[in-house]
């Protein structure tokens, strides 16, 4: 394993770290050693089985009156998103789920020995949305975007009205586009005082996804089921991946290198991986083995600096949003919605209290 001083420091990779709690996180977790980053992954019990149906991790799992005790010390909720797609004959179709779920679990544990768990609402998308790339490969389930959008409207107007008013959707696959909309489209429609947040978690620490030519870990960028993706299943899922039957694959490019960006942004391209079709030939013709990339040359090691990376960013955006807004208070009424405090105010109570009112009784003025 390579010490601190055999790892290329930041400046020499061309990252620059803002100086923001942020940024300065990101450089803590670059320069940290390995043994170091061991502790972090020992700290947040990574590796630990899944805890789906474990009683008090979920909040559909947690007995009723634990839920509330909890909400009134913590009231963020971290919402998980995957989905059920081909992963190779090495991988589980599950895997962008349990993967996100691994790590948000992790946090969970972790703030939970504060004192105050974050709370967790298991996956409303363990079948998720798909480029059109992987349209027709046995293995994706593929959930319109509409209904996708929908459902997962109707699950933050649940959590709002139950109130858990800081919500964290924590995404692990390739439906940014989608997720975005749902944001936008709940506050247009809904107009309702809360932090709203969309997480792409490896976009979000990028930095630690680099290839070897950029300071990193990687022999290549990260893209699907392939060296980045099934390392990380071997620290999060070791018992789920059969490095047996990893197999190395190479997309079908049509145009030369430098159009199109990598899974996590990280080369600056002028445009994002799904933001074209056509360029590129479908998995269905071109990389039917579900790998699109170098799952051959996956390793524990490689994954566990930007699983470690994951974990500390995840627990800082919550430390930050419970300080900026404690428990039981949102952001400014009339300062993020068309609504006046006058008018949430018996809606903004908590649930079931003298006074309050359900969500669902609201007046529309969104459109």
């Amino acid at each position: 394993m390579a010490t601190r001083k055999e790892r290329r420091n930041a400046a020499q990779c061309g990252i620059a770290f803002e100086d923001t709690s942020t940024g300065r996180l990101k450089r803590q977790i670059w320069e940290a050693a390995d043994e170091e980053i061991e502790a972090v992954l020992k700290e947040y019990g990574i590796p630990s089985p899944p805890e789906w149906g474990r009683a008090g991790t979920y909040i559909q799992t947690t007995v009723r009156h634990k839920v509330v005790e909890n909400r009134r010390k913590n009231d963020i909720v971290f919402i998980p998103v995957g989905c059920t797609e081909n992963h190779g004959m090495h991988a589980v179709s599950a895997m962008d789920t349990l993967l996100v779920t691994q790590i948000l679990e992790g946090v969970r544990r972790y703030t939970a020995r504060r004192g105050a768990p974050v709370n967790l609402a298991l996956t409303p998308l363990n079948y998720g949305v798909h480029p059109y790339g992987g349209v027709g490969l046995p293995g994706h389930v593929i959930v319109d975007e509409d209904v996708a959008i929908g459902l997962l409207m109707n699950v933050m107007l649940g959590l709002w009205n139950d109130g858990f008013r800081k919500q964290i959707i924590v995404n692990n696959h390739g439906q940014l586009w989608v997720l975005e909309a749902v944001i936008q489209r709940f506050q247009k429609k809904y107009q309702l005082p809360g932090y709203f947040r969309v997480v792409d978690w490896h976009r979000a620490v990028r930095e630690f996804f680099r290839t070897k030519e950029q300071g990193g870990a990687f022999d290549s960028h990260l893209t699907h089921a392939d060296e980045a993706e099934t390392s990380l299943g071997l620290v999060l899922l070791p018992d789920m991946i059969d490095m047996e039957y990893a197999v190395d694959t190479e997309a079908e490019h049509f145009l030369p290198a430098g159009h199109m960006d990598t899974s996590v942004d990280n080369l600056s391209r002028p445009s994002r991986w799904s933001e074209a079709a056509g360029h590129v030939g479908m998995e269905l013709a071109s990389t039917p083995e579900g790998v699109v990339g170098l799952a051959t040359r996956a390793s524990a090691e490689k994954a566990k600096r930007p699983v470690a990376a994951a974990l500390k960013y995840l627990t800082l955006l919550h430390d930050e949003v419970l300080e900026a807004f404690p428990p039981g208070t949102v952001p400014p009424v009339e300062k993020t919605t068309l609504r006046t405090e006058r008018d949430m105010e018996p809606y903004l109570r908590e649930p079931q209290s003298p006074g309050w009112k359900s969500v669902y009784g609201l007046p529309r003025v969104g459109f």
